[in-house]
């Protein structure tokens, strides 16, 4: 195991983490808040008033695996459950039975190729279905789009997998805000970039690890098992967001439970076997450590509400259940990292503030990779 102090080393020297960064993974996270702007004007230019126009639909069937299906989840947590119109998130390669001309399918992914997304289409067109393509320039979605007369928001071929998913939700946040399920200043773009501009300075590969909240939370992981506890459904669909990355770029496995209806679960690993001894020395040498160990990952939402997303009351809040959860890991001594709780994260709305949990843990997924060298070995 990589020793946190040669990982310091590592996570503060640009030349080797260039070296260590062949397809530019870090370049491409910090350009997230040009990516949702990019992606804003190509959807004004895609024209979603040919499937807007017809008013609201009946229901939003959204196509999508990892990225995609991670952007569809924000967009279903931000309507909640007073939502007029439901999300329902398919993987493809079919539509769901019952869909017909009073819906609208969303197909999203970042190459715009592969049955699971083309077939689709063209089935939508086939059905009735009102479509809109999110995917790469030149690519068989847009056929499929252009022969349906849809909408297609066409994305640059420059974009990095693993790093689009502002692009592929930047198009949905619009869609829902024309068909008026969410109000311009909920999903305002320039919001949203401008908070993931911020972090981008925040958490950079200039700034050192003792001031880079990234490379702070890198290497802490680094030795970690983390448990993931989300307060709410939105935080919820972030928690999928991060241990998908954590487990792809950084081969580290997470756990998530979201709160509050997982709270019993979350308290009993915190409490479990892999918990630290009652007779843990806090301050012995850990570099004497075997294996790993567990680490609690917040990560909260304010105005998550008492409900669990589907409209039914919980018996606390998610805000309640987040403090017994806390109160279990200090109980047991198990550390505690929270995500993107610098900087008075309360002066943000509601996205940003998501936006900026999620660039936070996107520069850790990447610091963490580049400090075991996981892309490079990728590529050998």
């Amino acid at each position: 195991m990589t020793s946190p102090e040669f990982a310091e080393e590592v996570l503060d020297d640009l030349d080797l983490l260039r070296a260590r960064d062949p397809r530019g993974l870090l370049p491409a996270v910090a350009g997230a808040g040009a990516q949702v702007r990019e992606t804003a004007r190509l959807t004004d230019e895609a024209d979603l008033t040919r499937v807007t126009d017809g008013g609201r639909p009946r229901g939003l069937i959204i196509v999508a695996r990892r990225e995609g299906a991670v952007a569809a989840s924000v967009l279903r947590a931000l309507l909640g459950a007073s939502s007029p119109v439901t999300v329902d998130v398919v993987p493809g390669p079919a539509l769901p039975v019952w869909a017909g001309p009073s819906d609208i399918a969303v197909v999203a992914t970042r190459t715009g190729a592969g049955s699971y997304a083309v077939g689709p289409a063209y089935e939508a067109a086939r059905r009735g279905v009102s479509l809109v393509g999110i995917g790469a320039d030149d690519a068989p979605l847009r056929a499929a789009c252009s022969s349906a007369r849809a909408p297609y928001v066409a994305l640059p071929q420059s974009r990095v997998q693993h790093t689009t998913l502002w692009s592929l939700l930047t198009p949905m946040l619009r869609l829902a805000t024309d068909l008026g399920l969410l109000s311009a200043g909920v999903a305002d773009p320039d919001e949203v970039a401008a908070a993931l501009d911020e972090v981008a300075g925040e958490c950079g590969p200039a700034r050192e690890s003792f001031v880079n909240p990234a490379k702070t939370l890198a290497l802490e992981l680094l030795d970690a098992l983390p448990v993931i506890a989300a307060e709410g459904p939105l935080a919820g669909a972030a928690a999928i967001r991060i241990a998908d990355q954590l487990a792809t770029l950084a081969g580290l496995p997470a756990t998530g439970f979201r709160l509050p209806d997982q709270r019993v679960a979350a308290c009993a690993v915190l409490g479990g076997p892999l918990a630290p001894r009652e007779a843990d020395d806090f301050f012995r040498d850990r570099a004497d450590d075997e294996g790993r160990r567990l680490r609690l990952l917040t990560i909260r939402d304010p105005d998550a509400g008492g409900h669990d997303g589907s409209g039914e009351r919980e018996p606390r809040s998610a805000a309640e259940a987040m403090q017994q959860v806390l109160r279990t890991a200090g109980v047991n001594s198990v550390p505690v990292s929270g995500l993107a709780e610098h900087g008075e994260p309360g002066r943000f709305p509601r996205l940003p503030r998501l936006a900026r949990q999620l660039a936070v843990a996107d520069f850790t997924a990447v610091y963490l990779a580049l400090a075991l060298d996981s892309e490079r070995a990728l590529g050998s």
